[in-house]
C-alpha cells in the first residue's frame, strides 16, 4: 500500500489518508467541500459544495498521476435526497461516459456541517 497525499486537497480530519493505492486502485477517502487554502467550507449552495468537493477528489486522483475519467465506482453522501436532482447535475458534467458505477446514499449526518461527501474507486490501468 502507498499513501496518496496533496496540499490541492484538505488535509484529513482523522486517523486516515486522503487516498491509498493498492495494487491497481486508488482508494480516495470521502471528500467534502472545503477549500484546501482555507481549510474552511465553501460558501454556497448545494451545487456550489458538489463542484468543490468534485474538485478536492479530483485533486488527489491527480496527485496519483490519475483523473475522474478513471474512477470505477463512487459513493454520493447527500443530508438531503431533495438536493439529489442537483448534485446529480454536477457530478453528471464532471464525468464522462462511461460513468462510473455510483451508490447515493441519504444520511442524518456528518463528521462537518457539509451537505455532500463523495468517495471514489479509481483504476490506474490508464496512467
Amino acid at each position: 500500500m502507498k499513501e496518496i497525499e496533496t496540499d490541492e486537497a484538505p488535509p484529513s480530519i482523522g486517523p486516515f489518508s486522503q487516498a491509498i493505492e493498492d495494487g491497481d486502485r486508488i482508494f480516495v477517502s470521502g471528500q467534502g467541500p472545503i477549500d484546501p487554502n482555507t481549510g474552511s467550507i465553501v460558501d454556497g449552495d448545494v451545487a456550489v459544495q458538489t463542484e468543490r468537493t468534485l474538485a478536492n477528489v479530483e485533486a488527489i486522483l491527480s496527485a496519483a498521476g490519475c483523473s475522474l475519467d478513471d474512477v470505477v465506482k463512487a459513493t454520493v453522501f447527500v443530508r438531503d435526497m431533495d438536493d439529489y436532482d442537483t448534485v446529480n447535475e454536477v457530478y453528471g458534467d464532471a464525468f464522462n461516459e462511461p460513468y462510473p458505477a455510483r451508490s447515493a446514499v441519504e444520511i442524518v449526518q456528518l463528521p462537518v456541517d457539509i451537505d455532500v461527501e463523495i468517495e471514489v474507486i479509481a483504476t490506474t490501468r490508464n496512467r
